[in-house]
């Protein structure tokens, strides 16, 4: 393209790293939470922060979950997403949707005694956290 082999990896790189960011972006659209779920997670917000540093110290589970959850605790205190939080409704959910893969990985390797054991908030809050990551016991 240029003529440079720099200048035009440089580019590539640059044009694959937009390209997945805007089908990131385009599927966080597609897949957002609807209606009432976005403010309900917004809701469980304070409780599943405190479960994911819960969960991340807990000795008895297995050292892969642990790392997971440390890198999750990492991400979120990041001041940089994926997608920033000041564009409506998928600055959060792709926050949402990372929390929800990550618990899902933990209720696959740990079970969701795990979770229950160290919700700190309460059976309807936890309710309302199974519905919406689709958390089901093993």
């Amino acid at each position: 393209m240029t003529g440079s082999l720099w200048w035009d990896l440089l580019i590539g790189v640059s044009a694959a790293l937009l390209l997945a960011w805007v089908a990131l972006a385009v599927t966080l659209l597609i897949v957002r939470p609807r209606g009432n779920l976005l403010r309900e997670a917004l809701r469980l917000l304070p409780d599943v922060l405190r479960l994911v540093r819960r969960l991340a110290a807990d000795t008895a589970l297995p050292k892969g979950v642990r790392i997971r959850l440390g890198l999750l605790l990492a991400y979120l205190a990041m001041p940089i997403d994926l997608i920033p939080d000041f564009i409506p409704v998928l600055g959060y959910a792709d926050d949402a949707i990372i929390v929800t893969a990550v618990l899902r990985a933990v209720v696959r390797r740990a079970g969701i005694d795990a979770v229950r054991r160290h919700w700190p908030g309460t059976d309807d809050g936890f309710a309302a956290l199974t519905r919406l990551t689709r958390l089901e016991p093993r």
